[in-house]
């Protein structure tokens, strides 16, 4: 009686621990059967479309960090708002600034067409947003899959949980300590914005109020960005190449041309100063670590197994 107790607790055991480790691992061969041409698909539409326009990359690195940011990597920024539904992308930090969503929804179509009823919309975005930063000449990951979709957003947690271009670095750190993240993942994946605009409203107060600018910066930013009025404006993020991803975001840092107020706390005599030196002259070393934060990033609190749902139109609930 005792070894067949035994027997039966030592399978339940397994069970269980297959059961934890497929909800906790992703795998980058997760669809190798399933869809093994996916990676093909997903890279050729993006190369299109930044060949359209160089940005795109950029705003999709941020769809993907402002979906992992409320409950996890699930492609919940991705759903429109309907009748019976709020998403995210009426939240403060996604209104009239989040896009790139026709690009996740081409490269959806596409995928469906090869795959039907098999990827997540999820898993479309990390891919994406990998080869959105390679196709602008920054580093190249492996990304993990078998995410699935979320059938539920938070507007609430979008508003909340997303650091916002003013905050300060304490803050920060917490917000994204909140997430799993060190304080050295903050600086890293912040070098995102060496491609990318921002706007006007986004960094009014720091070119006219702040005292740690760069006073030649801070005048040619005013040109486009009025005391009132223009909040649309765009400027880009890293001075020099806004279109090619490399470490001249740090270098700005160092020379106090931070865009955002949250871009230059990490250079400003606190716990980051040293690290953001390193990677304005280690370009090696901010793509390295770069690389390794998106995976980490891409792994908070993913769907999997029998979890969400494999989406058939990115915008909607199945």
């Amino acid at each position: 009686m005792t070894s067949i107790y035994n027997s039966f607790f030592v399978i339940v055991s397994i069970l269980s621990l297959l059961a934890f480790s497929s909800n906790a691992q992703l795998s980058p061969t997760f669809y190798a059967r399933t869809c093994p041409n996916l990676q093909t698909i997903v890279r050729s539409t993006m190369r299109q479309a930044i060949a359209r326009e160089a940005r795109l990359g950029a705003s999709i690195l941020r769809l993907f960090f402002h979906d992992c940011f409320v409950q996890g990597c699930d492609a919940s920024i991705l759903l429109d708002d309907t009748a019976t539904f709020t998403g995210e992308k009426n939240a403060f930090p996604n209104r009239n600034s989040a896009r790139g969503f026709e690009v996740i929804d081409t490269i959806k179509t596409n995928v469906e067409a090869a795959c039907n009823a098999t990827v997540s919309c999820a898993d479309i975005l990390a891919l994406a947003t990998r080869d959105g930063v390679v196709l602008l000449g920054g580093p190249s990951w492996t990304v993990p899959l078998g995410r699935r979709d979320a059938r539920t957003a938070s507007q609430s947690a979008a508003n909340s949980q997303i650091p916002g271009p003013s905050s300060d670095l304490s803050t920060l750190i917490t917000m994204f300590a909140a997430k799993g993240l060190t304080a050295r993942d903050l600086t890293v994946l912040s070098g995102g914005h060496t491609i990318g605009q921002a706007q006007c409203q986004f960094f009014r107060t720091r070119i006219y109020n702040e005292t740690n600018i760069d006073p030649n910066f801070a005048a040619t930013r005013r040109a486009n960005c009025p005391v009132s009025g223009g909040n649309t404006n765009l400027a880009p993020l890293d001075t020099v190449t806004p279109t090619r991803f490399d470490n001249n975001y740090y270098t700005d840092l160092v020379n106090r041309r931070g865009l955002l107020h949250s871009d230059q706390v990490l250079f400003n005599g606190g716990s980051q100063d040293a690290l953001v030196r390193t990677y304005s002259g280690n370009s090696a070393a901010f793509f390295r670590d770069f690389a390794a934060a998106m995976v980490k990033m891409g792994n908070i609190s993913p769907l999997t197994g029998t979890n969400g749902e494999i989406r058939r139109n990115c915008r909607l609930l199945n």
